[in-house]
């Protein structure tokens, strides 16, 4: 009986241990509710604090502004954290994912173009 016990033992704590050192990899696919995300920052401030900033998107200015305004859209937070944790990927790189996203649900190509057959461009 003892044997059972500890063979059980030992497997559970290989398993948890497998699961803990490649949690990278199976961690994103769960689905988690939205609720975690909402508890995003309400201002510029805590927008570069919270790491939504970079050279390329700099908040810094409205800042020294004393802009009054809530800080960035609360539902491009959420999308920009949420592929900046399942991905891996820096603030910029989330945002031009999230960008790219958002053309395609449009039906707007990568490149800033309509898909749409019957779009006539003048240059």
């Amino acid at each position: 009986m003892a044997y059972i016990l500890y063979s059980i033992s030992f497997f559970l704590l290989v398993l948890a241990t497998a699961l803990y050192i490649t949690r990278n990899r199976w961690l994103p696919m769960l689905p988690l509710p939205n609720y975690i995300y909402t508890r995003l920052p309400s201002s510029f401030a805590g927008d570069m604090e919270s790491g939504l900033s970079s050279s390329a998107f700099d908040l810094s200015a409205n800042l020294a502004a004393g802009d009054s305004r809530a800080g960035l859209d609360e539902q491009g937070k959420m999308a920009v954290q949420k592929i900046m944790k399942s991905r891996r990927v820096g603030f910029d790189e989330a945002r031009r994912i999230y960008t790219e996203q958002r053309f395609a649900k449009n039906n707007i190509g990568p490149d800033g173009l309509p898909r749409d057959p019957k779009f006539v461009s003048f240059s």
